[in-house]
């Protein structure tokens, strides 16, 4: 019997062995893979949409998107479960301001959980809502923050909660979240919505939401930049 279940191992592994993964081009400096679902490319704004319904959104110029406060959240058209997502911001300076005051936004994964951006470079707040926090939920293991006027990035491994045949979540998601090439988030586990969601279903695709924080009590005229935002679909 032994000999017959280790001759049955070795078979599978050599099957296993057989199956080519796909071959995948990478992206020249942080463009995107072949792959990959590209949301922004620096030309338009055709793959976003206003949260609010509202037709303006922000303006596209040199390859970036320009986000002013007021502007509302912006969501994909595209709606994802697991996901690869990249994103890279430019926030503006602000000395004048403190803690979540000082260029606040967010990237919400399917509408649901904020990664924190911020401007966390010499600028103590909360642990849990500064830059590369995972909002309310998990404080990054280190603070790699670049500072205004520098291009930093999220890259960010997404796995939606798993969902059982009656709708109900039988498994929390989980989140990997690369900041500025620095692990920061390593496999932490997704508990909660976070506030401004918008949807509580949690079995359900959801967008990639950039926050617009002008609805906040006090919160001072912003402007972030992004660019070469894009996601690669993961299997559940």
């Amino acid at each position: 019997m032994t000999r017959l279940l280790c001759s049955l191992a070795a078979a599978f592994v050599a099957f296993a062995q057989d199956k080519e993964p796909p071959s995948v081009s990478p992206g020249a400096n942080g463009t995107a893979p072949s792959d990959a679902i590209v949301l922004f490319d620096g030309k338009s704004m055709d793959k976003w949409i206003a949260r609010s319904g509202s037709r303006n959104l922000c303006d596209v110029r040199n390859g970036e998107m320009i986000c002013r406060s007021g502007v509302g959240d912006l969501m994909t058209k595209e709606r994802f479960g697991s996901a690869q997502v990249h994103v890279e911001f430019n926030l503006p300076s602000m000395p004048n301001q403190k803690g979540q005051l000082r260029s606040n936004s967010g990237v919400y994964l399917q509408g649901r959980y904020e990664i924190q951006v911020l401007d966390s470079l010499n600028n103590p707040t909360y642990t849990n809502g500064m830059a590369g926090a995972l909002y309310g939920q998990h404080v990054p293991l280190v603070n790699p923050s670049a500072g205004p006027g520098r291009w930093q990035s999220y890259d960010i491994i997404f796995h939606a909660p798993k969902c059982d045949a009656s709708g109900k979540v039988s498994a929390s998601g989980s989140l990997t979240l690369i900041f500025n090439g620095v692990l920061v988030q390593d496999h932490v586990p997704v508990m909660k919505l976070t506030g401004g969601a918008v949807s509580e279903n949690l079995c359900e695709a959801g967008p990639l939401l950039l926050q617009d924080h002008s609805g906040f009590k006090d919160a001072p005229l912003t402007e972030l930049r992004y660019r070469n935002i894009w996601l690669r679909r993961l299997a559940e």
